[in-house]
């Protein structure tokens, strides 16, 4: 295993980009798009996505092979918890028994913003259930810790609206869920660019999930490839350990020992 891998539910990853599967014009786009950002893991919506639950239809997984990819069902759509936990019962029965899950539950159809009373609920039934819950949440500190305590495998605040491309609003509160979290935590919803992905990877998220920030892009698959370098190169540069900010006094970056005048001559 590579010692920098994302491990989730004891499976590790190489790429720490996940990508979502709705708004491709086809699923030819879709499957150019993932391929060039390199993800591992694809996150498809149950009750948008055809996956075997509409026979004799285009099936998603006829182009994004289970052999090829983990899929991860998700919940989108879903406003209670039991709706958010029949969904992902057929998601199981329709890809033969399996376990990891994202779980949202939202609060209403305008923000996307999720419902936490809900979400709770709901990953507290699953996961008792037997599945392994990755969860979109608010990035509440004290709600992701209620959820990584019921059992969650990873904690997936939002970084703003799903959808908005408004990137990282609230950096301080990522910071602390990140600090306090054992379960990987992963920025969910509201990335726009490739510097917005950096941040997230540069602030300690283990990784980043996204899809209209690529999906929506006037070229999807150029865009794919940038986020595949963005999420690289922050996680890069968080191992290394940014230079402390200095406000008080400018330090130059080359040595003034040793220049003519400094020596006495």
């Amino acid at each position: 295993m590579n010692p920098d891998s994302l491990v989730i539910a004891g499976k590790a990853y190489r790429s720490r980009l996940l990508v979502g599967t709705g708004k491709y014009k086809d699923f030819a786009q879709t499957r150019a798009a993932i391929d060039a950002s390199g993800a591992e893991i694809v996150t498809v919506a149950i009750r948008r996505t055809n996956i075997g639950q509409e026979p004799g239809q285009p099936s998603l997984l006829d182009v994004l092979p289970p052999a090829q990819f983990t899929i991860l069902p998700n919940t989108a759509g879903c406003y209670t918890a039991d709706e958010a936990v029949r969904t992902l019962r057929l998601a199981r029965e329709l890809l033969d028994g399996h376990a990891l899950v994202k779980l949202e539950v939202l609060g209403d159809p305008q923000t996307l913003f999720p419902n936490m009373p809900e979400t709770l609920k709901a990953a507290a039934t699953l996961v008792q259930d037997g599945f392994q819950v990755m969860v979109y949440c608010a990035d509440d500190p004290i709600q992701a810790r209620m959820l990584e305590d019921l059992g969650c495998v990873a904690i997936m605040p939002l970084a703003s609206l799903i959808g908005s491309g408004m990137g990282i609003l609230n950096p301080w509160n990522l910071k602390l869920i990140i600090d306090q979290a054992k379960v990987p935590v992963l920025v969910d919803a509201g990335v726009g660019t490739a510097s917005d992905a950096a941040i997230a990877m540069e602030l300690g998220c283990d990784g980043v999930l996204m899809n209209t920030a690529i999906a929506g892009a006037q070229d999807p698959v150029l865009m794919a490839g940038a986020m595949k370098k963005a999420v690289e190169a922050g996680r890069e540069a968080f191992r290394a350990g940014r230079m402390p900010k200095k406000y008080y006094a400018a330090t130059p970056s080359s040595p003034s020992g040793g220049l003519i005048g400094h020596d006495g001559t």
